[in-house]
């Protein structure tokens, strides 16, 4: 081989090298389509166990008495251990603490659900510790939202189990929010509709509007926005192709919204859905920019801009996030998304 040959598909290899190692590092930004078999927990039934867990932030005492007599009206047995009371600065316990309270309930046979008691932070920090063999292997309804939407990625994409992004056990347990509950992981129909809430009188935020009209079918995945960026180019990503993502927020001004769902579009996910269903971005409107004085668009400029070209229904302000009337939506399941009736239709139970 010539000389000049030779260097030049030394080059040639050391690049794609060079980029191959880029790809493993960062990761494939596109979906993740090896996903496992779906897999329906059983539904609750008055008088069932129900395991509280912590695995995000830290719990007083007072939020978990609170919790207790929550799940006490459902008419389920409340069980929790010592480890529920854990602290380590804002998170309820070190990660390896928080894990393994979450797998002895998957793992104990005498609980037949659980509720996470609250949000804050701290799932993702302990992914890597839950024994997602024992939870394939035990299949149970897990109910949470807010930063619990890290364990419903993982959980979903590890094991195929249908987990359910609904309240908290400390969650306002309302006449909306406990039918909503109830018809979803207790009593499913062969068709389950969920509409919005009448919140009119609650401010501009929880107003419901029309992004782009139409009509959308295929499995709901999503939660809080801003965990499931942080997803991306993990093997805890899940397949968006076909997808009805719904998405809810709270308390990040325009400029953050717009940079989370600038981040889903750059790393192809977004095109890639059939339809969207935002809840309520609570606090996302506000009235300055990232700095004293700065002009700012409004939440829904950002939302307009950011998924009307999209080309598939979206709708902003359905019942759900960090709000008191709650739907609990199941992620995995198939669905229809119809704008113009403002429904979110489960077209398939979510449970056996």
């Amino acid at each position: 081989m010539k000389r000049r040959t030779f260097i030049r598909n030394t080059a040639l290899f050391t690049g794609a090298s060079s980029m191959s190692g880029i790809s493993n590092i960062y990761g494939n930004t596109q979906s993740k389509t090896n996903m496992p078999p779906k897999i329906k927990p059983m539904r609750l039934n008055k008088g069932d166990t129900v395991g509280l867990i912590a695995p995000a932030g830290y719990i007083s005492d007072n939020a978990l008495q609170d919790a207790i007599e929550n799940i006490e009206s459902l008419g389920f047995k409340p069980y929790y251990t010592n480890e529920i009371k854990s602290k380590y600065g804002y998170l309820a316990g070190k990660d390896e603490v928080r894990a393994n309270d979450l797998n002895h309930m998957f793992e104990n046979d005498k609980v037949d659900g659980i509720f996470c008691v609250r949000g804050g932070y701290g799932v993702a920090r302990m992914l890597r510790e839950i024994n997602y063999d024992a939870i394939k292997a035990n299949p149970k309804v897990l109910v949470g939202y807010s930063d619990i939407t890290a364990l419903h990625y993982a959980i979903y994409s590890q094991t195929g189990l249908i987990t359910f992004h609904g309240p908290v056990a400390t969650s306002t347990f309302n006449e909306f929010s406990v039918d909503n509950l109830i018809k979803t992981i207790m009593s499913p129909q062969p068709k389950t509709v969920f509409t919005p809430a009448d919140d009119s009188d609650r401010g501009s935020d929880f107003d419901t509007y029309t992004i782009r009209e139409g009509k959308a079918s295929g499995e709901l995945i999503g939660g809080n926005l801003s965990l499931a960026v942080t997803f991306l180019g993990t093997p805890y990503d899940v397949d968006y192709k076909g997808k009805i993502l719904y998405l809810e927020e709270i308390d990040e001004k325009p400029y953050r919204v717009d940079r989370m769902l600038t981040h889903l579009y750059q790393a192809g996910k977004l095109e890639e859905v059939a339809g969207i269903a935002l809840g309520v971005f609570r606090k996302c409107n506000a009235k300055i920019g990232s700095a004293k004085g700065e002009q700012t668009l409004s939440l829904k400029e950002v939302l307009y801009n950011k998924l009307y070209d999209l080309g598939v229904p979206v709708i902003y302000g359905l019942s759900f996030g960090h709000v008191e009337n709650k739907y609990t939506i199941p992620f995995g399941i198939n669905a229809e998304l119809d704008v113009q009736k403002q429904t979110i239709t489960l077209t398939e139970p979510a449970v056996l």
